[in-house]
């Protein structure tokens, strides 16, 4: 079945498309077309919840129908990855409408209900006016269905890093191009010196959104200010944190604003050459960036004389196995040199000594992203956002127990009660909050009483957690806290490369006590065990990974540390969730006798008549929870 190709932008090169920007107004043509045009996201998350059936459907249907005035593209994702498959209806002169939770027999209605202008509000998410048709929004058949920036979801957002993702197909330039893209670029080389425009960074108060939060400004320019005729630029994205996808979200969504970044960043400090190393499993995202890479040296914005000036930039790709610590910079470098990916002692640092032993800028994709927008506003419009030492807007994957999952990019110094309750929705079956981890693997775990917290990176760090990259993972209730350090001490355990003493064998002797711990053997001494090893393996660890390795560990101990000791000392789980200490049990006074627990039994080890108490057998129970998760009378009791 051959695709509905999407409308473009009648461009015949960069430097023609660039002498001529006042006739291009931002949302022209395929942004806003002269045709009905339906976005289907197509990203990691959509794909996963059957995007690609959805958008077959429509291809098939539209040409079933016969209607050559609809125009049908992909792309990426607009962040409320809770209401996968997202499609977006744009008619002209209309508000855009976007339908959640899309199936193909959903899709193939809205299509057919295309001619008559049939919403079908029960399945719309919001609404999107378009500029001069604020009258539309009166009509009746769209009322009831909320604006796009008064939902809750999306309320309290500002997005400058996902500005496009959801808003455009990643694989035409020209749509970049409609909403602003390599403008920045163009200034930079026609009106911008290299130092001109490291001051603007420096005035932005960009801090790389990596997880480390150095100054980018400061960065670039002390790989410029080298006297190294060589210079490379890279870009960090092996993301790996469990939970975490911002990164990917971007080059799924939006490649050309990384790539832009990029070159802008090639020419602030004198590169020519850069790379993106990204991770094998991320094969979307490494489709999106080969064909946004295409597409700019077609245009002319990769290779030589970018724009016609004396400039010249390539990018390259470089593809890393999965290796967690290779997103630690200098075993990254290692990687792409072909050899063990595995950190060195800094200094030198990369900006001194980086890949190939010459002078190297590594940020990360988020970094990146942002810094057309800081180009075209000005530094001082992004400082104005966030706090004082931490400025702009933060993306964080918010996940877990909560009842909006998906990607929110927010000011930073909003508290942790709005991006989870407000933006986030509460959590799951409206039980309590326990506790949200920041920071990915090596992040902590901070807790109800600090869930005021202003967000930002020396916020975060008071309560013995990071930034980090942006992951987010929100605990209710129902988890136990020892066995969340015990999780990840076993993920950072195999992702450690073992080069030093202290990471690889302090890891590994943490995850020995927390499953002593967890499985009912621990000792009265083991708390204060554990902080002691955890301090070690934190001051005495060569990289990042086993500096940041005991964080949840001693998180968990400072906020949670009643858990460790119901654990030790009266051999029970809290929470009900570590095996070993807790047994399945029947109220006999809530059993109905629906049998509905013996059903899900793989064991058999529920016995009992229909419509009489039943009760376990616990020689037989192997406390898999699928009687707990079963019961609907609250008959099935932990103990």
């Amino acid at each position: 079945m051959k695709e509905i190709e999407s409308e473009s932008i009648d461009v015949v090169n960069a430097i023609e498309l660039f002498e001529h920007v006042q006739f291009i107004n931002k949302g022209l043509s395929s942004i806003h077309p002269s045709k009905t045009k339906i976005f289907v996201g197509m990203a990691t998350c959509g794909l996963a919840t059957g995007a690609e059936e959805v958008y077959q459907t429509i291809v098939k249907e539209v040409e079933k129908q016969k209607l050559d005035n609809v125009i049908i593209s992909k792309t990426g994702c607009i962040g409320f990855c809770q209401k996968e498959p997202i499609i977006e209806v744009i008619k002209p002169g209309k508000s855009r409408i976007l339908y959640q939770e899309m199936t193909p027999k959903r899709a193939e209605s809205i299509v057919q209900g295309l001619g008559s202008d049939d919403i079908k509000k029960e399945w719309a998410l919001c609404k999107i006016s378009n500029e001069g048709n604020s009258k539309e929004l009166e009509i009746e058949e769209i009322k009831g269905i909320p604006l796009y920036e008064e939902l809750d979801f999306f309320k309290k957002q500002m997005k400058i890093a996902l500005r496009n993702s959801g808003f455009i197909n990643p694989d035409n330039i020209e749509e970049y191009i409609a909403r602003g893209g390599y403008f920045s670029l163009h200034k930079v080389l026609t009106q911008m010196s290299p130092e001109g425009v490291i001051e603007e960074v420096i005035k932005s108060g960009l801090r790389g959104r990596g997880g480390a939060g150095f100054p980018t400004g400061k960065k670039w320019e002390f790989v410029h200010n080298s006297e190294d005729e060589e210079k490379f630029v890279i870009c960090n994205a092996d993301e790996g944190d469990p939970g975490a996808y911002m990164d990917r979200s971007i080059l799924e969504g939006d490649p050309h604003s990384v790539l832009e970044g990029m070159i802008i960043g090639g020419y602030a400090v004198g590169s020519n050459e850069g790379y993106i190393y990204v991770r094998d499993e991320y094969p979307l995202a490494i489709e999106k960036l080969k064909i946004a890479i295409e597409a700019a040296k077609n245009y002319g914005l990769l290779g030589k004389n970018i724009f016609g000036s004396d400039f010249n930039f390539n990018i390259k790709i470089n593809r890393g196995a999965g290796a967690f610590v290779c997103g630690e910079e200098t075993a990254l470098m290692l990687s792409i040199e072909g050899k063990m990916g595995e950190p060195i002692q800094r200094p030198p640092f990369p900006a001194k000594k980086g890949l190939w032993d010459k002078p190297t800028n590594i940020n990360n994709v988020e970094t990146w992203a942002n810094i057309p927008v800081i180009i075209e506003k000005s530094g001082d419009w992004f400082s104005k956002i966030g706090t004082e030492k931490s400025k702009g807007t933060k993306v964080f994957s918010l996940v877990g127990k909560v009842k909006n999952t998906g990607l929110v990019e927010v000011p930073m110094g909003i508290t942790l009660r709005e991006i989870i309750y407000e933006i986030g929705g509460g959590i799951l079956q409206d039980k309590k909050f326990k506790a949200v981890q920041t920071g990915g693997p090596s992040g902590g775990c901070i807790p109800e009483k600090h869930i005021d917290l202003p967000v930002d990176y020396e916020k975060l760090i008071q309560t013995g957690s990071i930034m980090g990259s942006g992951g987010m993972i929100v605990m209710d209730e129902n988890t136990c806290m020892v066995d969340v350090a015990r999780y990840f001490q076993d993920f950072l355990k195999e992702e450690s490369c073992g080069k030093c003493t202290t990471c690889r064998e302090g890891v590994e002797r943490l995850l020995e006590i927390l499953t002593d711990i967890c499985e009912g053997r621990g000792k009265e001494d083991d708390i204060e065990l554990l902080e002691e090893l955890a301090t070690i393996v934190k001051d005495f660890s060569l990289c990042g990974l086993g500096k940041t390795a005991p964080n949840p560990v001693l998180t968990t101990i400072r906020y949670f540390r009643d858990e460790y000791i119901a654990h030790i000392k009266e051999k029970k789980c809290p929470a009900g969730v570590c095996k070993e200490l807790i047994h399945y049990s029947i109220n006999k006074e809530n059993c109905t006798g629906c049998t509905a627990c013996a059903i899900v039994c793989p064991t058999e080890a529920i016995s009992g008549e229909k419509k009489k108490p039943h009760e376990i057998n616990e020689a037989l129970c192997i406390k898999c929870g699928a009687c707990f998760e079963a019961c609907k009378f609250d008959a099935v009791i932990i103990i």
